[in-house]
């Protein structure tokens, strides 16, 4: 799934621009693969599924959330921005019944049911962190430099427009479909 899952890269990528340190990484994902994990696990157990694209498209939401958040687009409305730690649980709850979906339309059959989804969650996690290491290196050391003000606004503008392409892509899916 990961090599497909980039929505969920890319809103990861989001939320680590927001935060500075090792720790904050730690605890955000970690909140972010708990809420992922809920879902992905009880839904599937459960066998409640969602249109596939309507579940995808509120992905690309989230994703455009994070482009827009870090962009001070809340700030600039005078809004308070939501809580960013809750809004990860709840983005990790959406991303995880996304997963869940696209699990179920797999033959997965029903000998060892729960070991198959957990072990299917420990691939995921494994892999999204195995592809965040290097977002992380990437915008730790892009930090130091004077372009990184630049490389910031432009990643999170690509951010905003990856999620509004993405919505509109599913969306699309989902009305032709």
């Amino acid at each position: 799934h990961m090599l497909t899952g980039y929505d969920h890269l890319l809103f990861l990528a989001g939320v680590v621009f927001y935060l500075s340190g090792l720790r904050d990484i730690v605890k955000f994902v970690t909140v972010f693969t708990i809420g992922h994990s809920i879902t992905l696990l009880g839904a599937t157990y459960l066998g409640i599924k969602t249109d596939e694209h309507l579940i995808d498209a509120v992905i690309a939401l989230s994703v455009l959330y994070k482009g827009f958040e870090n962009l001070g687009g809340f700030e600039k409305l005078k809004i308070k921005s939501p809580n960013l730690l809750l809004m990860v649980l709840v983005f990790g709850l959406i991303h995880g019944l996304g997963l869940s979906t696209r699990l179920q339309s797999f033959a997965v059959g029903s000998d060892q049911f729960l070991a198959k989804i957990i072990s299917f969650n420990i691939g995921v996690e494994l892999g999204q962190v195995l592809a965040l290491i290097p977002i992380v290196l990437l915008i730790t050391q892009w930090k130091k430099h004077d372009s990184y003000t630049a490389f910031y606004k432009s990643a999170n503008v690509y951010l905003v427009l990856a999620g509004i392409g993405l919505f509109v892509y599913q969306v699309y899916g989902y009305l032709v479909g």
